[in-house]
């Protein structure tokens, strides 16, 4: 049997155990959210994967040469793969805290008498439930509206400064701004961007700036493994950073493992999206868009537009809505994932439905876009 017999069983292999087990599959036109999986990796990500799979490497060479890399195309100082953006999160906190010595390194969270400090500021805006990835290193949260607030909050205490960029715009400190305050008082500063690709510019963007610590996920847009992201910044503070995750003991972090496969196929995911024709990527995602826009809005008393873009999940996405004395049709999203196939759309205002094109692969946008016709066109009143 050769290699390419051998991938094939393998993929068979799968599917009959996804039927076996009863778990069907969907075409996704709602997004890259976790709870869907994810995005679908890059192909030659997934080659990179099984590759990296039949051979050895030592975990922190591995860590050290890929990060220097994504560092590189960062520029950033130094890098590191997590298991997710919430990992970076939490790792990137955890390294503040201890910095490289050992014995606070395994005290964290319990951090009463330790002589680390136990603060970080943030927005108020900014304060959503990831946050609980700086909690969970036993800091305390002091959230501030004003400069006024700000200054007024700073002490011995505050360990960081820490900045959510898609809620930037509810905010009244904006990146620069947060960012001359904290070098006035010396205090180390974090940017979460999990979400905020497209554009890819992003991904350079804060350090150019100046945040110390810049967190992103490497599934998503970027169609890594959904399980990884990227912690990128000062290299004292990567280096503490990994001092609280694996292959070391004794840590918050023991359970935020990524392993070889996973590293090298973020690597080669993130080399490719850095690499892709953006703004050609982006007009077929309009294109596929369109096709869906002008089927739906053939049936009579449907209205289809796109959203206004948000800094979060940078997308083109479609709201579909109706008159409900044309067409009565209560729950458009249940009757699309219950039908066959089964396809995932996201719920909009007032029972609209939400669509995006981004994790379609090409012979599917007709199937969605025909789909969506077929069950308003069959609801007219």
């Amino acid at each position: 049997m050769n290699e390419a017999q051998g991938n094939s069983q393998n993929l068979n292999h799968v599917a009959a155990c996804r039927k076996e087990f009863g778990i069907r599959t969907f075409i996704n036109a709602s997004g890259y959210f976790t709870s869907l999986s994810g995005s679908l990796m890059q192909p030659d990500a997934a080659d990179a994967i099984r590759e990296t799979a039949t051979s050895f490497c030592r975990l922190e060479e591995v860590q050290d040469k890929v990060g220097e890399r994504i560092a590189s195309l960062l520029h950033a100082e130094s890098a590191m793969v997590t298991a997710g953006a919430f990992s970076a999160l939490m790792l990137g906190m955890a390294g503040v805290l201890s910095g490289t010595d050992q014995k606070k390194v395994s005290q964290i969270p319990r951090l009463e008498g330790s002589g680390m400090k136990t603060e970080v500021i943030l927005q108020k805006a900014h304060n959503d439930g990831y946050a609980h990835a700086l909690t969970n290193c036993g800091v305390k949260l002091i959230t501030i509206e004003t400069v006024e607030d700000l200054e007024k909050a700073i002490s011995e205490k505050t360990a960081m400064m820490y900045f959510i960029n898609y809620q930037s715009s509810l905010g009244k400190i904006q990146h620069k701004e947060w960012l001359e305050l904290a070098r006035k008082h010396r205090i180390p500063t974090m940017i979460d961007m999990a979400a905020d690709l497209p554009p890819k510019e992003n991904l350079w963007k804060f350090h150019d700036m100046g945040f110390d610590l810049v967190c992103v996920s490497g599934g998503k847009f970027m169609r890594g493994p959904q399980s990884t992201g990227i912690l990128s910044g000062k290299k004292e503070l990567i280096a503490a950073a990994r001092m609280s995750a694996p292959p070391r003991g004794s840590n918050i972090g023991r359970g935020m493992k990524v392993n070889k496969e996973e590293i090298f196929g973020l690597y080669i995911a993130l080399e490719h999206f850095i690499n892709t024709d953006q703004e050609k990527e982006w007009k077929m995602l309009e294109d596929r868009i369109a096709v869906i826009s002008k089927e739906a809005a053939s049936v009579p008393g449907v209205k289809a537009e796109l959203i206004p873009l948000p800094l979060i999940n940078r997308i083109p996405t479609l709201n579909i809505s109706w008159d409900k004395s044309k067409i009565k049709l209560e729950n458009l999203a249940a009757v699309l994932r219950n039908g066959n196939p089964s396809i995932e759309v996201m719920g909009g205002p007032g029972g609209s439905i939400n669509v995006t094109s981004h994790m379609l692969k090409k012979d599917e946008v007709k199937i969605v876009a025909s789909r969506i016709r077929e069950e308003l066109f069959k609801s007219l009143i």
